[in-house]
Protein backbone atom coordinates (compact mmCIF):
# COMPACT_ATOMS: atom_id res chain seq x y z
CA UNK A 1 0.00 0.00 0.00
CA UNK A 2 1.15 3.63 -0.51
CA UNK A 3 2.56 5.54 2.43
CA UNK A 4 -0.53 6.68 4.32
CA UNK A 5 1.30 9.33 6.33
CA UNK A 6 2.23 11.26 3.19
CA UNK A 7 -1.24 11.26 1.70
CA UNK A 8 -3.36 14.31 0.98
CA UNK A 9 -6.32 14.66 -1.37
CA UNK A 10 -5.56 15.13 -5.06
CA UNK A 11 -6.18 18.58 -6.46
CA UNK A 12 -6.50 17.65 -10.13
CA UNK A 13 -9.78 17.28 -12.04
CA UNK A 14 -8.86 14.10 -13.90
CA UNK A 15 -11.88 12.21 -15.08
CA UNK A 16 -14.33 15.12 -14.79
CA UNK A 17 -15.78 16.13 -18.15
CA UNK A 18 -16.34 19.90 -18.36
CA UNK A 19 -14.74 20.37 -14.96
CA UNK A 20 -15.08 24.16 -15.16
CA UNK A 21 -18.81 23.88 -15.80
CA UNK A 22 -19.34 21.49 -12.90
CA UNK A 23 -17.27 23.49 -10.41
CA UNK A 24 -19.15 26.66 -11.34
CA UNK A 25 -22.43 25.02 -10.28
CA UNK A 26 -21.62 22.87 -7.26
CA UNK A 27 -19.49 22.93 -4.12
CA UNK A 28 -16.95 20.19 -4.69
CA UNK A 29 -14.15 19.32 -2.29
CA UNK A 30 -12.02 16.38 -1.26
CA UNK A 31 -11.28 15.45 2.33
CA UNK A 32 -8.72 13.18 3.98
CA UNK A 33 -10.03 10.14 5.90
CA UNK A 34 -8.92 8.97 9.34
CA UNK A 35 -5.31 7.81 9.43
CA UNK A 36 -6.22 4.13 9.85
CA UNK A 37 -8.20 4.29 6.59
CA UNK A 38 -5.65 6.07 4.42
CA UNK A 39 -3.90 2.93 3.17
CA UNK A 40 -7.24 1.92 1.61
CA UNK A 41 -8.72 5.21 0.41
CA UNK A 42 -7.83 7.87 -2.12
CA UNK A 43 -10.05 10.44 -0.39
CA UNK A 44 -13.59 11.43 0.47
CA UNK A 45 -15.37 13.62 -2.06
CA UNK A 46 -18.23 15.90 -1.09
CA UNK A 47 -20.65 17.70 -3.41
CA UNK A 48 -23.53 20.04 -2.53
CA UNK A 49 -25.72 21.92 -4.98
CA UNK A 50 -28.74 24.19 -5.16
CA UNK A 51 -29.54 24.75 -8.82
CA UNK A 52 -32.12 26.88 -10.55
CA UNK A 53 -31.58 24.91 -13.78
CA UNK A 54 -30.69 21.21 -14.19
CA UNK A 55 -27.13 20.31 -15.09
CA UNK A 56 -25.87 17.05 -16.62
CA UNK A 57 -22.59 15.98 -15.07
CA UNK A 58 -20.27 13.45 -16.75
CA UNK A 59 -17.25 11.57 -15.45
CA UNK A 60 -14.75 9.20 -17.02
CA UNK A 61 -14.46 6.85 -14.03
CA UNK A 62 -11.21 5.99 -12.31
CA UNK A 63 -10.37 2.29 -11.81
CA UNK A 64 -11.72 2.58 -8.27
CA UNK A 65 -14.68 1.27 -6.31
CA UNK A 66 -16.69 4.04 -4.63
CA UNK A 67 -19.15 4.01 -1.76
CA UNK A 68 -21.62 6.81 -2.44
CA UNK A 69 -24.18 8.35 -0.09
CA UNK A 70 -26.74 10.50 -1.92
CA UNK A 71 -29.54 12.86 -0.96
CA UNK A 72 -32.04 14.20 -3.50
CA UNK A 73 -35.37 15.97 -3.32
CA UNK A 74 -36.98 19.40 -3.05
CA UNK A 75 -35.91 19.77 0.58
CA UNK A 76 -32.75 17.68 0.45
CA UNK A 77 -30.49 17.24 2.27
CA UNK A 78 -32.03 18.49 5.52
CA UNK A 79 -35.64 17.59 4.78
CA UNK A 80 -37.49 14.39 3.90
CA UNK A 81 -35.84 13.96 0.50
CA UNK A 82 -34.62 10.59 -0.73
CA UNK A 83 -31.42 9.40 0.97
CA UNK A 84 -29.52 6.22 0.22
CA UNK A 85 -26.09 4.65 0.02
CA UNK A 86 -24.65 2.30 -2.58
CA UNK A 87 -21.46 0.60 -3.66
CA UNK A 88 -20.42 1.64 -7.16
CA UNK A 89 -18.11 -0.77 -8.94
CA UNK A 90 -15.73 0.51 -11.60
CA UNK A 91 -17.65 2.15 -14.42
CA UNK A 92 -16.49 0.96 -17.82
CA UNK A 93 -17.98 3.82 -19.82
CA UNK A 94 -18.80 7.47 -19.42
CA UNK A 95 -20.94 8.01 -16.32
CA UNK A 96 -23.59 10.71 -16.41
CA UNK A 97 -26.01 12.02 -13.82
CA UNK A 98 -28.55 14.85 -13.82
CA UNK A 99 -28.23 17.34 -10.98
CA UNK A 100 -31.27 19.46 -10.22
CA UNK A 101 -32.87 21.26 -7.30
CA UNK A 102 -31.03 20.72 -4.03
CA UNK A 103 -28.86 17.73 -3.30
CA UNK A 104 -25.83 16.34 -1.58
CA UNK A 105 -23.41 13.51 -2.27
CA UNK A 106 -20.76 12.19 0.11
CA UNK A 107 -18.47 9.70 -1.61
CA UNK A 108 -15.59 7.43 -0.70
CA UNK A 109 -13.06 6.72 -3.45
CA UNK A 110 -11.02 3.62 -2.65
CA UNK A 111 -7.53 3.06 -3.95
CA UNK A 112 -7.64 0.69 -6.92
CA UNK A 113 -7.35 -2.80 -5.49
CA UNK A 114 -7.98 -1.73 -1.89
CA UNK A 115 -11.74 -2.26 -1.54
CA UNK A 116 -11.57 -6.05 -1.18
CA UNK A 117 -10.52 -5.95 2.53
CA UNK A 118 -13.91 -4.32 3.29
CA UNK A 119 -15.83 -6.97 1.34
CA UNK A 120 -13.62 -10.08 1.31
CA UNK A 121 -16.36 -12.34 -0.04
CA UNK A 122 -16.73 -10.37 -3.27
CA UNK A 123 -14.47 -10.59 -6.32
CA UNK A 124 -14.15 -7.05 -7.63
CA UNK A 125 -14.96 -8.13 -11.18
CA UNK A 126 -18.44 -9.06 -9.90
CA UNK A 127 -18.99 -5.38 -8.97
CA UNK A 128 -17.67 -3.88 -12.20
CA UNK A 129 -20.28 -1.82 -14.00
CA UNK A 130 -22.79 -2.30 -11.16
CA UNK A 131 -24.24 -0.09 -8.42
CA UNK A 132 -25.49 -2.11 -5.45
CA UNK A 133 -27.29 -1.14 -2.21
CA UNK A 134 -25.06 -1.23 0.84
CA UNK A 135 -26.83 -4.23 2.35
CA UNK A 136 -26.00 -6.35 -0.71
CA UNK A 137 -22.26 -5.88 -0.20
CA UNK A 138 -21.76 -5.28 3.52
CA UNK A 139 -23.22 -7.17 6.52
CA UNK A 140 -26.01 -4.61 6.88
CA UNK A 141 -29.78 -4.80 6.94
CA UNK A 142 -31.69 -2.29 4.81
CA UNK A 143 -32.57 -0.41 8.02
CA UNK A 144 -28.88 -0.31 9.02
CA UNK A 145 -28.01 1.05 5.60
CA UNK A 146 -30.70 3.74 5.83
CA UNK A 147 -29.39 4.79 9.25
CA UNK A 148 -25.84 5.00 7.92
CA UNK A 149 -26.99 7.17 5.01
CA UNK A 150 -28.83 9.52 7.36
CA UNK A 151 -25.81 9.81 9.67
CA UNK A 152 -23.58 10.79 6.75
CA UNK A 153 -25.94 13.05 4.81
CA UNK A 154 -28.05 14.86 7.38
CA UNK A 155 -25.41 17.06 9.09
CA UNK A 156 -24.74 20.42 7.51
CA UNK A 157 -21.37 20.55 9.27
CA UNK A 158 -18.76 19.11 6.93
CA UNK A 159 -16.51 17.82 9.72
CA UNK A 160 -19.44 15.85 11.13
CA UNK A 161 -20.07 14.25 7.75
CA UNK A 162 -16.42 13.25 7.44
CA UNK A 163 -16.48 11.80 10.97
CA UNK A 164 -19.59 9.79 10.05
CA UNK A 165 -17.81 8.39 6.97
CA UNK A 166 -14.84 7.45 9.14
CA UNK A 167 -17.11 5.72 11.66
CA UNK A 168 -18.96 3.82 8.94
CA UNK A 169 -15.80 2.46 7.34
CA UNK A 170 -13.96 1.71 10.57
CA UNK A 171 -17.03 -0.19 11.73
CA UNK A 172 -16.61 -2.54 8.76
CA UNK A 173 -13.24 -3.66 10.23
CA UNK A 174 -11.26 -4.20 7.00
CA UNK A 175 -9.33 -7.47 6.91
CA UNK A 176 -5.67 -7.01 5.86
CA UNK A 177 -4.90 -8.91 2.66
CA UNK A 178 -1.40 -9.08 1.10
CA UNK A 179 -2.93 -9.68 -2.33
CA UNK A 180 -4.91 -6.46 -2.03
CA UNK A 181 -1.68 -4.68 -1.11
CA UNK A 182 0.02 -6.12 -4.18
CA UNK A 183 -2.83 -5.18 -6.51
CA UNK A 184 -2.90 -1.61 -5.18
CA UNK A 185 0.87 -1.33 -5.58
CA UNK A 186 0.80 -2.56 -9.18
CA UNK A 187 -2.01 -0.18 -10.20
CA UNK A 188 -0.10 2.70 -8.61
CA UNK A 189 2.95 1.78 -10.70
CA UNK A 190 0.83 1.93 -13.85
CA UNK A 191 -0.57 5.31 -12.83
CA UNK A 192 2.85 6.79 -12.05
CA UNK A 193 4.88 5.37 -14.94
CA UNK A 194 3.76 6.27 -18.46
CA UNK A 195 6.42 4.00 -19.93
CA UNK A 196 4.27 1.00 -18.91
CA UNK A 197 2.42 0.27 -22.12
CA UNK A 198 2.33 -3.50 -22.61
CA UNK A 199 0.74 -5.98 -20.23
CA UNK A 200 3.14 -8.80 -21.07
CA UNK A 201 6.21 -6.65 -20.38
CA UNK A 202 4.69 -5.29 -17.17
CA UNK A 203 3.82 -8.77 -15.90
CA UNK A 204 7.31 -10.03 -16.70
CA UNK A 205 8.88 -7.09 -14.83
CA UNK A 206 6.82 -7.99 -11.75
CA UNK A 207 7.82 -11.66 -11.93
CA UNK A 208 4.29 -12.72 -12.85
CA UNK A 209 2.70 -14.48 -15.78
CA UNK A 210 0.13 -12.52 -17.76
CA UNK A 211 -2.54 -14.94 -16.59
CA UNK A 212 -1.59 -14.49 -12.91
CA UNK A 213 -1.62 -10.71 -13.29
CA UNK A 214 -5.03 -10.76 -14.95
CA UNK A 215 -6.41 -13.08 -12.28
CA UNK A 216 -5.11 -10.80 -9.52
CA UNK A 217 -6.69 -7.74 -11.15
CA UNK A 218 -10.02 -9.51 -11.69
CA UNK A 219 -10.24 -10.48 -8.04
CA UNK A 220 -8.91 -7.33 -6.43
CA UNK A 221 -9.29 -4.44 -8.90
CA UNK A 222 -12.24 -5.31 -11.12
CA UNK A 223 -10.74 -4.57 -14.53
CA UNK A 224 -7.67 -5.82 -16.39
CA UNK A 225 -4.28 -4.11 -16.55
CA UNK A 226 -4.69 -3.21 -20.23
CA UNK A 227 -7.93 -1.34 -19.42
CA UNK A 228 -6.17 0.58 -16.63
CA UNK A 229 -3.25 1.57 -18.86
CA UNK A 230 -5.73 2.96 -21.40
CA UNK A 231 -7.93 4.70 -18.83
CA UNK A 232 -5.03 6.62 -17.28
CA UNK A 233 -3.97 7.75 -20.75
CA UNK A 234 -7.46 9.09 -21.43
CA UNK A 235 -7.56 10.84 -18.05
CA UNK A 236 -4.37 12.69 -18.91
CA UNK A 237 -5.60 13.59 -22.38
CA UNK A 238 -8.90 14.84 -20.94
CA UNK A 239 -7.14 17.01 -18.37
CA UNK A 240 -4.93 18.50 -21.06
CA UNK A 241 -8.01 19.26 -23.17
CA UNK A 242 -9.58 20.97 -20.14
CA UNK A 243 -6.55 23.09 -19.23
CA UNK A 244 -4.92 23.99 -22.56
CA UNK A 245 -6.40 25.95 -25.46
CA UNK A 246 -4.13 24.55 -28.17
CA UNK A 247 -3.10 20.98 -27.40
CA UNK A 248 -0.55 19.39 -29.72
CA UNK A 249 -2.41 16.10 -30.05
CA UNK A 250 0.28 14.41 -32.11
CA UNK A 251 2.88 15.21 -29.46
CA UNK A 252 0.55 14.13 -26.66
CA UNK A 253 -0.17 10.85 -28.45
CA UNK A 254 3.55 10.14 -28.60
CA UNK A 255 4.02 11.09 -24.95
CA UNK A 256 1.24 8.72 -23.89
CA UNK A 257 2.68 5.86 -25.90
CA UNK A 258 0.23 5.77 -28.80
CA UNK A 259 1.45 4.63 -32.18
CA UNK A 260 -0.01 7.77 -33.73
CA UNK A 261 -2.52 10.58 -33.17
CA UNK A 262 -5.33 8.63 -34.81
CA UNK A 263 -5.23 5.96 -32.11
CA UNK A 264 -5.49 8.58 -29.35
CA UNK A 265 -8.37 10.31 -31.15
CA UNK A 266 -10.20 7.00 -31.51
CA UNK A 267 -9.84 6.05 -27.84
CA UNK A 268 -10.69 9.55 -26.60
CA UNK A 269 -13.80 9.74 -28.79
CA UNK A 270 -14.98 6.28 -27.75
CA UNK A 271 -14.58 7.13 -24.04
CA UNK A 272 -15.65 10.78 -23.82
CA UNK A 273 -18.19 10.83 -26.65
CA UNK A 274 -16.62 13.59 -28.74
CA UNK A 275 -13.25 13.84 -30.52
CA UNK A 276 -10.55 15.72 -28.59
CA UNK A 277 -10.41 18.63 -31.02
CA UNK A 278 -14.16 19.21 -30.65
CA UNK A 279 -13.91 18.88 -26.87
CA UNK A 280 -11.17 21.46 -26.65
CA UNK A 281 -13.23 24.20 -28.34
CA UNK A 282 -16.50 23.68 -26.47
Amino acid sequence: MPDAAADSPRRDTRGIVDAAGLLARVRFRRRTPAEALRPYLEHYWLIDWDLAEPYASHVVPHPSVNVVFQSYGPLAPGGPGRRFGEVAGIGLGLFGTKLEGRGRVCGVQFRPGAFRPFAPDHAMSDLTGRRLPLHEVFPYTPDDAAAAAAAVLAPDDEHTRVAALDAFLLGLAPVPDPQADLAAELVERIRADRSIRRVDAFARAQGLSVRSLQRLFAGYVGVGPKWIILRYRIHEALERAESEHDVDWADLAATLGYADQAHLVRDFTATVGVPPTAYGVR
